[in-house]
Order: C-alpha cells, then structure tokens, then sequence
C-alpha cells in the first residue's frame, strides 16, 4: 500500500522503522473511557518519536490497541446494523482495510463471507468504520483504504477465550492468504489489522494528533478499557504505509530486529515439522508463519503470535524471542538458566536493540532487549495506574502526589502488569514461575550432551607439510595471509588490526581471481541502531552453537534438548573426527564431499561446478532420510583433476535449499574446509548457515609456521588462540549491527552482495540484497579453478612456484591495484613538499583516472550535462566564499598524529571552514589562540563519551557539537585504536588509560 516494489537501489526487504511507544492499564481491570483518552494523549506526546513526509500532515504511523469496547460496539452495532450483539467474549471483531476500488472491495468481501462459512463463524454483519478523510495530507489520503468491521458469532462446540482466539487466527490467515498471497491477487489493498474476541487495534498511516481525530470512535465516551497500547512510527530510511502502522496485534516495537532474514528463514523450515495439538490438521493453513511482505516488527508480532496461541503464556513466548543473556551470567538462577539453556535448543533469539509493549487483552508488558540501548520508563499511581513510554512526561494529567512509583526497565527485564491478580508481578518472580512450570534442568541432564563429553577418538589427521604449499595455493593463500593475518592470530589470540580504508577495487572490479567472500559486505547499523562494544560488553555477547535435531517447537520435551553443546562454533581437526566417529544415541553423521571436476574447460566449468553441488544437495536429501543428522561438508582430497567447491557457495547453497525442503532444522551442517582464515570468511559462513567450522589447512599453517620457526610456541595453543581471534572477530563484525549472539548472527544474512548476479543469488544465497548486480556462476567457477591450477602447476625445474606474495595490504608490483601507490603517493607528498597546485593537480587526475579504471562503482558513472545549461560564472560565488562551509572528515587524534590534526584545524579556520575532532577529543591547549594569530581550535567537537574527552569545556569551545552514536568514516566500523597506539598524551585527551585498546562506539553512557 505505498510501499514501492524492488527497483534500483531500493529494496523493501530493508524496510525498517524507529519510534515510540506507550501504555496504560488499570491494574484492578476496570475499564473507562480515560485509558483511550490516556493513551491518545501519550501517542500525541510522542510525536516527535514518529515521522511525517514533506508534507507535515502525512505521518509515517499512528495507532492504538485496546481491549474490546463491548459498550461501544453494542451501541453501534444495535444502531446501525440493527442487530443484537452476543455476550460480551462470544463474538469477534475485525478491522480490516479494504480496496477503494468497488469491483475489488466487493470481491474481497466476498472471499472473507465464504471464508467465515467454511470455518463456521457465523457472519453478524459488517460496519463501515467512521474517518474524517479530509484531514489527511496527500500522500497518506492517495492511498487511504476503506475501512470496514466484521463481527462474527462464536460457533457452538468452540469455547470462548483461547480457543475462540484460535478460531479468529485461523480464518484470519486463511482470509490474508486467499487474498494477498495467491498469485491471481497481486497489489491489494486488504489488510486484516485484527481478528479477535479480546482486542481491536485503530491505526493507520496518521500522526499522533490525527489519530483520535481520523477515528471519531475514539472519542465516544461509551470507548472503555482497561488498557491500552500505542505507538508513534517513524520509518527508518523507508516508506510509511497503512498496514505498517502500529500497534500490530500482539506488540507495538521500538528499534529494529536486525536477525529477522534469519529468524525468518528458520522458523520457515521449523514449520514442516510442525504438529500442533491445539490447531490439528488446521496448523499446515496457517502456513507461512511469517508474511515475508511485513517489516521486521510485524514478522516478530507474526512468531509472537503463533507461539502464544499454540499453549504458551505471552510471557513465556516473550522470553523464548528476547532472552536475557543467560550464557555469562554467573549469578542466575539455575531454574531460569536452565529455561533460557533448554530453549536455546529449541529457537534463536530475535537480536536487535528493541523494547517492545505486548498484550493479549488480558495481560499486558513490555521487555527490553539483553543490551538495553532503547529506553523505557514507567510510573505507578496511588489510583492503581500504570504508565509506560519511551520517555517520561507523557501523560500530563498525573498529578506529583499521585505516583507512588518510578523506574525503568532493565536490560533483559520484563514488566507484565495482571489485571486479574490486579498488580505488577515482577521480573524475578514471573521467570520463576514460567521456569518452574516444566523439569527443564532435567531434561537437559537427561538429553544435552557437553562437547567434553563426546568420545574421545583415536584417529587423528596428520599433517603433510611436502604438500601444504601446493594446497596452500590451490585455495587462494597469499604470503600476506601468513604473515598480517594467520601469524599474528596464532600468536597473540586478537584480530589483526590494520589502518582505515580499503583502495583496493572491488572483487567484480578486480582483475585477480577472487574468493566468493570478497563479493560480499556486511550491512551496517543504520541511523537509531547503535552497535555493541563488544570488549567492554563481552557480558551480553555468547557464542554457544548447538547440533543436532531440532523438537517441534509446539511441543517441546526432555527429547527437544537432544543436543551436543559447543561454546564456539569455529573448532579443530579433533571435533571434525569425534563428529565422523562413534556418536551418542540419536546421533549419526555423513561427510558430503565438496570437490568438482578440475579438468573441465572455461566453457564446462560451470556446468561441473554446477552439477557436483546439486549433487552434493541431492546426497544430503538421501541422508536426512536415512536418519542423518550431521552433514560435515569437507573439501579434504583435493587432487589435480578435483578442485574444492567454494565453501561459502557449498554450505549456503545446501543451507537454502534445506530451508526450501523443509528439512533444515533436521540437521546441522558442519564445514570442514581448506578455504576460510579470516574473520570475514568464518561471519560469512555462520551468517548463511553454518553450524560449525574446522579451518583445516588454516590450522595446519598455524603448525607448520611453528615447524618452520616462524612463529615461537605451542602447536596446541597457537591454534586455540587461532581459532579464537577469529571468534572475537566475528563476534565484533557482528556488533556492528547490535547482533548479541551467534545464535541469532547465524542465517541472519546481515550482508549484501555485490557484483554477484540474481540467479547466483536466488539459487545459493536467496534473498540477498543485491544492488549491483555482475558475475555468474560461471565465473566463480573459473576464478576457483584459477587458483586451483596455479597449485598444481608443473615447473620445468621440478620446483614448485612460491605462494603468491599478495597485495591486498602492502602494494606490490604484480599484486592488487590500489588507488595509492608509489605512483600517487610521490606525487601527493612532492605537491605538499613544494606547495605546488600544478603536481597536487597531476596526482588527483592520476587517481580520478585510476578509479574510472574498474576500481570503485563511483568510477563508472559519469554527471550527465544537460545542453547549454552553463552559468554565468558572475552567478557563482567566490571560491573564497564556498570554502567557509567546507568540514574536515573526523579523524581522531592517535587515529592521525598531533601534527596532522593541527593542521587542518589551521588550515579550516585561515580558510573559514570548519575541522572536526572526531571521537578522540581535543587537547586542552589547542582552544587558546597560537601567538601568531593561528587558531589549532577544532570547530566541530565530537561527542562519543565520557571517556573520550568530553567535558564541558571541552564543549563550550566548539561552533557546532556532533554526536557520534554509532559508525564515523568508516560505516559499521567506527575506529578501533590498538593498546600500544594508546599513548600517555592521547589517554590524557581522551581521558582513559595508557595502553589499553579502545574501540567506537564505546557502550551506551
């Protein structure tokens, strides 16, 4: 309804929203017209959560949930379709958006009445729900809905309350599915906002005060309730509509869940193994779960939805989705542990900052997100109200005197407020009671396995360093990688850090053969998402991975926990062979083999490559019906005329086309490859899929490095620290996004492709975002045999070539184009040696020319000149006058040194432009005038934290004050500055301590 369809660079899939919430709630559960009125008036006072369009009376979302106004609705309902309600629970009430076009209005009614017949709800007639159309501005008037409401009878064999619900639910989906989902209908209008015997939501594309005045119904006084949810939208970087606008009909969300591609995925390949007591045969008409056409909040109000109505309380399903961090905590409880350990089995979380508000009618609460990074206050009235918001002072008519109580909900908390015990149970007291309510402990002792605890087995892998190298090669190994990468992991246990900027060309640009990895950039947090430190905030992050079998999730048992638990999902050669050994009960493993003919021509090659992984997919299908529940993908045995298939191409292909078959959730698929060796090789694997992962020939590098001398320590230890930088570093890559825990991260696809084509995408990596689209499979198939060739090369001499010196990070004759090299370098430093324009002028053509030269996707565009449009050069400024607005990018001192950062502040303030400090503050020193007249006075100061400088003075000697949330030059990186660049005068600036590494964004202050 509004919402454009997938073009250029837009894709709806990215359709995000920030914005604000609230509620209001008698605790006794006497139901007045006041809690409307209330909750309007917190909507209203929200509004600068929410967001308009340039036409300030468009909004991006408005709405209220409450309980069902029976008072109302028999009023209106007696006078305006003469008919007679039935008591109060024994009827249900839709809202549904209908098309304002006639034929297809009357179609669509049609289509819900023959519904409503085959499920045996009784049709009481239908309401034309009162708007004042006129108010609306033109964007959101241009595609308004009719809005019509259905009342239904309860049938008779069905009991009112859940069950009733349950019914709704159904006939709801089934109605959704015939008229949105089926092919013949394409781009209605309908829209079901709620089908219930409890609750009905008033919402639509409006701002906060257009809300009660587009509904006269909610102005009725006879419009009672005892609560109320309500919510102001704002669209983060995306397209408002109708149906978008909150509450949903279970929660109204503030943030964004940034694991929903996967959360979706798998809930998708949970759903064929689903058998539900509660729905019967009906559950397979529910299908999807989850609509993919609906933001990231209406598909978590989709699982939330299901999962309630399937027999857990609405708290318990909350806890399932948005667990505390539960894997760190050492203080827990053990029967709340336990719950959090047990389903862990059973689901991922749904990640991303959120607080979310929920109810079904009768209950009603909010949680906040493990990290806590979205706010959410409340006040307790001595009248027995309760007040929730996104902020406080949102409801003006609370008088001091009246509170009794304030706080704030916690990081990992819940707040639920039960009318019918009339009081707040609290966080404690409510995860113990739903912890309690199953033997969870013991069904974990009973089926959980420990990775410890698998047999230990005798066969182990023996290294063949005589053909390392040659192996070493036919996977795409640098001298680089040995040295910047594998070395420096192995040695000290971290990342390797590196400077900023990458001016290398893209991997489609580039004329070197390149891994699949390198067509792939990991998505960012965007404008209200700020991302995790995850070294000061390493409490909240975990990285436990489970195999084996997934339980039906509606019916969950001591066999759902029937697991083996790994505390890493990246693990060594002696896993991979007590995986392919003897296995406990309900455990049995098969090795697929991910290597395609090497012989084959450029013009077989795809065809090969093509047919061993639908091999390979075919083979896993066989597997899985022979009670296999581990698929190790292994590239061991790679041979002159076999070439390993690409592993993140194997295991992604194999992981969608087991979604596709229903049977993912059946296995785990474990990767045992050559192939991977840095953090963005192991993020890619886990975020399409993977379970686990044995670097092989990394970790065989790591010994021979110590063999040859190069590397002084433990074979054991070396690979341990190995494997666990890389851990750390995809757990920071997934930081970036607010992504707590590798559960979540793995299937989230937090990535976009670019230079892949659509039909790579939509076979191997289904539904990537691709922008830009490039190569086929057929090329990745030559790159690969490529690299594979030059491995098995024959020399005249009998020796085998070096590995490739590399080039990514240091320029090298033969290696990787970069926009600076000796060639621009020279001439930059000759320009600012000299002072000459004319050299300066001879280095940017040489780097304007280098990027039109495939290197960047800004290179292939050009400005297109519209005919004698020229200007009379009268009608433009002076330069003197256009460089008072120019600002330096912020780079922060100990990013550059003293000296850099001085100068282009003097430089800024001679020219009358304006330098920024960025997140490293600025020395004390620098805000009183040089003797000469020179100002070292950054105009711009950077706020990040406390303790990166800010103070107030620091803040009063600025012209324009920026605060940086999340990501600065770099998107999603932000600056990490190494320990030993910490030195004693930029501690002192940033007012932390010498020699201990910082990383951007610093944690929520």
């Amino acid at each position: 309804m509004t919402t454009p369809p997938k073009q250029g660079l837009y894709d709806p899939q990215f359709e995000h929203e920030n914005c604000g919430i609230g509620l209001i709630v008698d605790m006794k559960g006497r139901k007045s017209h006041d809690i409307v009125r209330g909750a309007l008036e917190i909507c209203v006072n929200l509004d600068h959560r929410g967001g308009c369009g340039c036409d300030p009376i468009t909004g991006d979302g408005a709405g209220i949930f409450i309980q069902t106004p029976d008072k109302f609705f028999r009023k209106v309902v007696s006078e305006e379709i003469s008919k007679e309600l039935p008591p109060a629970g024994d009827y249900g009430v839709a809202f549904l958006f209908l098309s304002s076009n006639e034929p297809d209005r009357i179609n669509e009614k049609r289509i819900v009445e023959e519904v409503l017949n085959e499920e045996n709800l009784g049709l009481i007639g239908w309401r034309k729900v009162p708007v004042r159309s006129e108010i609306l501005g033109k964007a959101s008037a241009a595609c308004e809905p009719l809005m019509e409401q259905l009342f239904v009878h309860r049938p008779e064999g069905v009991e009112s309350g859940l069950a009733f619900e349950r019914k709704l639910y159904l006939a709801r989906r089934i109605i959704s599915h015939r008229l949105r989902y089926l092919d013949h209908y394409e781009d209605v209008d309908f829209h079901a906002c709620c089908f219930s015997s409890r609750t009905i939501v008033y919402k639509g594309m409006l701002t906060t005060e257009q809300l009660s005045d587009y509904f006269p119904d909610l102005s009725d006084p006879d419009m009672e309730s005892a609560l109320a949810l309500t919510h102001s939208r704002f669209s983060t970087n995306t397209f408002p509509s109708w149906p978008r606008a909150q509450p949903f009909r279970y929660i109204c969300h503030n943030g964004e869940i940034n694991t929903v591609r996967g959360n979706e995925n798998w809930l998708y390949a949970r759903q064929m193994q689903l058998a539900s007591e509660v729905f019967g045969d009906d559950v397979s008409k529910l299908f999807p779960i989850i609509r993919e056409d609906g933001s990231d909040s209406q598909k978590f109000d989709n699982c939330l939805e299901f999962l309630t109505l399937s027999g857990r309380s609405l708290a318990h399903s909350m806890m399932m989705m948005i667990p505390e961090p539960w894997e760190k905590h050492k203080n827990m409880d053990d029967h709340k542990r336990e719950f959090y350990e047990f389903h862990a089995c059973l689901m991922e979380p749904w990640d991303g900052p959120a607080s979310i508000a929920f109810s079904d009618g009768v209950q009603i609460g909010a949680v906040l997100d493990r990290n806590g990074l979205r706010p959410s206050r409340y006040y307790v009235t001595s009248d027995d109200r309760v007040i929730l918001a996104s902020e406080v002072g949102v409801l003006s008519s609370i008088p001091s005197s009246k509170v009794i109580r304030k706080g704030r909900l916690e990081p990992g908390r819940m707040f639920l407020v039960d009318m019918k015990e009339g009081r707040i149970i609290e966080d404690d007291e409510l995860k113990e009671s739903i912890a309690s309510q199953a033997p969870y402990g013991k069904w974990l002792d009973k089926s959980l396995i420990k990775q410890e605890d698998l047999v230990q087995t005798s066969s182990k892998v023996v290294d063949d360093f005589e053909t390392l190298l040659l192996r070493q090669k036919a996977f795409g190994y640098t001298f680089e990688d040995l040295r910047f990468l594998i070395g420096p992991s192995a040695e000290v246990g971290k990342q390797p850090l590196g400077s900023m900027g990458n001016d290398s060309p893209l991997a489609v640009l580039s004329d070197k053969p390149q891994l699949v990895y390198n067509y792939f950039k990991q998505l960012f947090a965007q404008v209200t998402n700020p991302p995790i430190d995850p070294i000061r905030e390493e409490v909240v992050t975990a990285s436990v991975t489970f195999l084996g079998s997934e339980g039906n999730l509606t019916k969950p048992g001591a066999d759902s926990a029937r697991m083996i638990k790994f505390e890493s999902p990246l693990v060594d050669d002696q896993v991979i062979r007590q995986l392919q050994g003897e296995l406990p009960e309900s455990f049995k493993s098969t090795t697929l083999s991910a290597l395609f003919d090497a012989s084959a021509n450029s013009e077989q090659s795809e065809r090969a490559l093509k047919s061993s992984l639908e091999a390979l997919f075919e083979k896993a299908d066989q597997a899985i019906e022979n009670g296999v529940n581990l698929l190790i993908i292994s590239d061991r045995g790679i041979e002159s005329d076999k070439a390993a298939i690409p592993c993140l191409l194997a295991s992604s292909g194999l992981h969608h086309h087991l979604i596709s078959k229903g049977t993912r959730t059946k296995v785990s698929i474990i990767v045992e490859s050559g192939e991977p060796r840095e953090v963005q090789h192991f993020a890619l694997l886990i975020g399409y899929g993977a379970d686990l992962i044995n670097p092989y020939l990394a970790l065989e590098t790591v010994r021979y490095l110590i063999h040859n001398g190069d590397l002084l320590a433990d074979p054991v230890t070396a690979c341990h620290k190995f494997l666990k930088a890389n851990l750390n570093g995809v757990i920071k890559t997934m930081s970036k996004m607010g992504i707590s825990t590798i559960a979540s991260y793995r299937g989230a696809q937090i990535f976009e492709a670019i230079g892949l084509n659509q039909e790579v995408i939509d076979q191997y990596f289904t539904k990537t975002p691709s922008r830009v689209s490039g190569i086929g499979l057929d090329a990745l198939a030559d790159e690969t045999l490529t690299r594979h060739r030059l491995g098995f090369a024959d020399r005249a001499d009998g020796r085998a070539l070096n590995l490739d010196p590399g080039g990514v990070y240091q320029w090298r004759v033969n290696g990787e184009k970069h926009l600076f090299n000796p060639t621009t370098i020279h001439k930059l430093q000759k320009a600012t040696r000299l002072g000459d324009y004319s050299v300066f002028r001879e280095y940017s053509d040489a780097v304007n020319d280098q990027s039109k030269d495939l290197f960047t996707l800004r290179g292939l565009m050009d400005f297109k000149f519209e005919a004698n449009s020229e200007i009379s050069l009268d009608e433009v400024e002076s330069a003197a006058a256009i460089v008072k607005r120019f600002k330096t990018g912020a780079m922060s001192y100990g990013s550059i040194s003293k000296e850099a950062h001085e100068s282009l502040a003097i430089a800024m303030n001679r020219l009358g432009g304006k330098s920024n400090t960025g997140e490293g503050g600025e020395d004390l020193e620098r805000f009183t005038p040089d003797t000469n007249g020179d100002s070292r006075r950054s105009a711009i100061k950077q706020v990040a934290s406390g303790r990166f400088g800010v103070t107030s003075f620091y803040l009063v000697n600025s012209d324009e004050i920026q605060i940086k949330i999340v990501q600065g030059a770099k998107p999603g990186e932000g600056g990490e500055l190494p320990g030993h660049k910490v030195l004693p005068p930029i501690a002192k600036t940033r007012g932390t301590t010498p020699g201990v590494g910082l990383i951007s964004p610093p944690p929520p202050s």
